[in-house]
């Protein structure tokens, strides 16, 4: 209660600050205890390459990960894409989270839409990888481009068109209480 007295009345002053807050939280919070610890993002990192590996079995390719280095995708036995920590979608999971908590809404729609959107974000991560792996395959002149640019671009683009749905289906800013369809 002491708290909101504090915070601003406007929202998007109220969104600012609190992103703000959340942002430093995550700073902080993986700077100091789950990055050096580094079991989550190796996990992690681990799990998008064995997915990676397997939608692109499923797609018909001799996709594995090596047996010395489960982060590691090989084509038909040769090496093809390693999932470091940064790669693994750790920030851009809590990156899209702290947008749709900080963004006015009610906690119902949060609940719903913020796994929704991470599973969606892991989903676009594991075909990056797979893509990555098929473009050094095929085209391994181009990855190094592709990794940095194209599929960074891709991976924003899409996190960007979930924060917009979310911000249409989500918000309380300027829609009355009783506008028709409204469901708080």
């Amino acid at each position: 209660m002491l708290l909101r007295s504090y915070v601003p009345a406007h929202p998007y002053w109220r969104f600012l600050l609190t992103g703000a807050g959340l942002a430093l939280l995550w700073w902080v919070g993986y700077e100091h205890l789950l990055g050096p610890d580094g079991r989550l993002d190796h996990a992690l990192s681990r799990h998008v390459a064995g997915a990676a590996a397997g939608a692109l079995r499923a797609a018909g390719f001799a996709g594995a990960t090596a047996p010395h280095d489960p982060t590691l995708v090989t084509l038909a036995g040769d090496p093809a894409v390693l999932v470091g920590d940064p790669c693994n979608g750790l920030a851009l999971y809590a990156l899209f989270a702290g947008f749709v908590v900080a963004y006015p809404g009610s906690l119902r729609r949060k609940a719903w839409f913020i796994p929704l959107g991470v599973a969606a974000v892991y989903l676009l991560n594991v075909a990056r990888v797979a893509a990555l792996a098929l473009n050094h395959a095929y085209w391994y002149h181009t990855v190094d481009f592709n990794h940095h640019y194209t599929f960074t671009f891709v991976a924003y683009a899409a996190i960007l068109g979930l924060w917009r749905w979310w911000a249409h289906l989500g918000t309380d800013i300027g829609r009355p209480s009783y506008e028709p369809g409204y469901v708080a």
